[in-house]
């Protein structure tokens, strides 16, 4: 059913679950650096600018009070699901202050397929017909979620919020992860302990070294191919030495899968191929261990499984429930 963006929809002054769920991550974070402030780097910065997230928030809210339409809604999701690219990189800022665990999954990973499978796979694979494709499904990544929650805006509005909730609450359960389980994955971690030592499988625990370093290593090098060119820049831009396990691309584009399939079909089939293609760059580019794909697809069912739950049970916001109810 088409969607009358500006359909005017009976508001309460509540909060949606989007925004509930962020503001309590904000809280969350925002203890830990006061508990943590005088190790960490910049703390003051990090609490002001938690303090205009949280006055965004309110401002959007008045702002639908005002004109209340499913384009003011759609407005203050969107927004809560685009601080995700702050919150992401946030995480870096907690987790470099403890000892990293990179040694103890490279070896892990050494032990289980007896090499360092993104090591093999980029070496076995290394061509611009393999970089290209498996570096376009890895920056669809972002446009996947995208597409996903807009078909759910424009034909599937009453499950909306649900959807947002699911997928920001998802993305905060990973940070939180994150945060206190710091792997940095080998693109960081090979560089700063040196490649003679990975093959020489050497795996030396490098304690905080991320606290002051951030040397990343670059993918399969095709510079002449745009995808290829398009995932290196944004990691230069946005990566830090932080998130690896498990792997939120492959733990969020399965729940993106799950959530395509369950309202339809062909959406689904046609994200497919770059799903496969996302699942399998994140390995070829040496941003995770193989072991953070398996956790990735494990962590996936049980966190879209809690994330629902939490929605029926705590979040459900009143405007979304008269339009369900209607």
């Amino acid at each position: 059913m088409a969607l009358d963006w500006f359909k005017k929809v009976e508001s309460s002054k509540g909060l949606f679950a989007v925004e509930r769920i962020s503001l309590i991550y904000n809280a969350i974070t925002t203890i830990l650096i006061v508990l943590l402030f005088s190790r960490m780097d910049h703390p003051v910065t990090m609490l002001v600018e938690r303090v205009g997230i949280v006055a965004i928030t309110f401002a959007l809210i008045y702002l639908y009070q005002k004109y209340p339409c499913r384009l003011s809604a759609f407005v203050r999701m969107a927004v809560q699901m685009s601080f995700l690219a702050y919150w992401y990189p946030d995480t870096f800022e907690f987790n470099r202050l403890f000892p990293n665990l990179d040694h103890l999954f490279a070896s892990a990973e050494q032990w289980i397929f007896g090499c360092q499978p993104a090591v093999e796979f980029m070496k076995n694979c290394h061509s611009i017909w393999f970089s290209e494709p498996f570096n376009m499904g890895y920056f669809a990544y972002y446009p996947m979620i995208a597409i996903v929650a807009i078909y759910y805006f424009l034909f599937r509005f009453e499950w909306f919020e649900k959807a947002s909730f699911v997928l920001v609450t998802s993305f905060f359960i990973y940070y939180l992860i994150y945060i206190f389980v710091p792997v940095a994955g080998p693109q960081f971690y090979f560089p700063a302990i040196g490649m003679d030592n990975v093959m020489a499988e050497n795996f030396l625990s490098i304690g905080d070294y991320f606290n002051h370093n951030d040397v990343l290593l670059p993918g399969p090098d095709f510079s002449q191919g745009l995808f290829y060119q398009l995932v290196e820049t944004s990691q230069e831009v946005g990566e830090r030495p932080t998130a690896a396990f498990p792997s939120s691309h492959v733990g969020i584009s399965t729940i993106l899968m799950i959530m395509a399939y369950r309202v339809n079909k062909k959406l689904c089939y046609c994200l497919a191929p770059f799903y496969v293609l996302l699942c399998c760059a994140t390995v070829y580019i040496q941003a995770h261990y193989l072991i953070d794909v398996f956790a990735g697809w494990i962590s996936a069912i049980g966190i879209y499984i809690l994330s629902t739950w939490m929605y029926k049970r705590w979040f459900a916001s009143n405007d979304f429930l008269l339009v369900l109810n209607r």
